[in-house]
């Protein structure tokens, strides 16, 4: 008994360790990603044009930031519920949404940019922030409650 709770303790444990890193990630932003979005949003940017973006180094941004935040999420959801068969799913819908996420990205950011800026905030947002974590540790929460 005292050895399935101090186990918790330490699931728990590294589990918030790992949502420290997702922390370390948004506190260290600016230095570890190219987006010219980050200070951009930050302003009244309903005022003003967008920034002048390089796309391919903007891509490889969103990519590095959306893979570490994939990494640690997959992490935080093994830690918590140890279940390989659930990473392996979650794994392809992290995939799946960072395609049709990015396109639209750039799709959006490329034919309606100046007329969609809050489309744009909505779709880098779930890009660069670990929302799907907040999904899904719900998600596997009431479906091993279930079980």
């Amino acid at each position: 008994m005292l050895q399935k709770l101090l186990n918790h303790k330490v699931r728990i444990l590294l589990a918030m360790l790992l949502v420290l890193f997702l922390a370390l990630i948004r506190a260290y932003e600016d230095v570890l990603f190219y987006d010219p979005f980050l200070n951009y949003f930050k302003t009244d940017y309903h005022n003003l044009p967008l920034p002048k973006v390089e796309n391919v180094p903007l891509f490889f941004g969103l990519l590095f930031r959306y893979f570490l935040n994939t990494i640690l999420s997959l992490a935080i959801i093994y830690v918590l519920f140890k279940d390989i068969e659930a990473i392996k799913f979650v794994s392809i819908l992290y995939l799946g949404f960072f395609i049709i996420l990015v396109v639209a990205f750039f799709f959006v950011f490329s034919y309606f940019g100046e007329a969609n800026k809050m489309t744009l905030f909505y779709i880098r947002r779930f890009l660069i922030q670990p929302i799907f974590l907040l999904l899904f540790l719900p998600a596997f929460y009431f479906q091993k409650q279930n079980q």
